[in-house]
């Protein structure tokens, strides 16, 4: 039985990816380094800022490299944003089923309260995990451990989805079904991390026994 969705942010719910890859490319520029999409996918995506920083620019002070990109970011991003294709009837249709919601991030908070505000989406949600905010953040299992205790879960009572090898790596080895979302890595790396199924977004019709169980919910 579902009794429980847990979201990532970035990838998952709002295709933020292309803010990041150009936020990112300006600082590494400023310092004398080109990247390209394809760097971000296999060496940024999904991880914690701390860690980015520490490896790529070691003698500079991370914690302000971080909070110089992430406001780039949310002036990238603006006070409106499309979520993902399907996203809001999803939402709607858990809430009917009684679903617990949650969303599981490695965004600052600042990112995230920005991003679920520029979607509509702020009041959707019962708890809000952030990644940075943790001991640890994913690849490790522990904001998505976090996320089943505040949703008062058990692993096999939630679904989760993530876009990224970090995140489905977390998601999955806290015990949780895990959904790809196919918004920079294709079906075979999703599954290759732990991913049960992929999808392009929330109206791929790959997602229908999945869709079928949760509103399973409501009979």
């Amino acid at each position: 039985m579902i009794r429980g969705l847990l979201f990532d942010l970035d990838g998952t719910m709002i295709l933020s990816d292309p803010l990041h890859v150009a936020v990112f490319a300006d600082l590494f520029a400023e310092r004398g380094r080109r990247i390209d999409a394809e760097f971000f996918r296999d060496r940024i995506q999904g991880r914690l800022n701390a860690d980015i920083f520490a490896e790529f620019f070691p003698d500079e002070d991370g914690t302000a490299l971080a909070d110089l990109k992430e406001a780039r970011f949310r002036d990238r991003l603006g006070t409106s944003a499309a979520p993902v294709r399907g996203l809001p009837a999803l939402l709607d249709e858990a809430a009917e089923a009684g679903l617990a919601l949650a969303v599981v991030t490695n965004a600052p908070a600042r990112n995230a309260d920005a991003m679920l505000s520029a979607m509509g989406l702020a009041d959707r949600f019962d708890a809000v995990v952030i990644g940075d905010a943790l001991p640890r953040g994913k690849p490790d299992p522990l904001p998505y451990v976090t996320g089943l205790e505040r949703l008062g879960l058990a692993p096999e009572e939630a679904l989760a989805f993530e876009d990224s090898v970090s995140g489905v790596t977390a998601a999955t080895r806290a015990g949780i079904a895990t959904v790809g979302i196919r918004s920079s890595l294709d079906d075979a790396a999703l599954r290759a991390a732990g991913a049960v199924a992929s999808i392009h977004d929330y109206t791929d019709p790959g997602f229908a026994p999945w869709r079928a169980r949760i509103q399973q919910e409501t009979a």
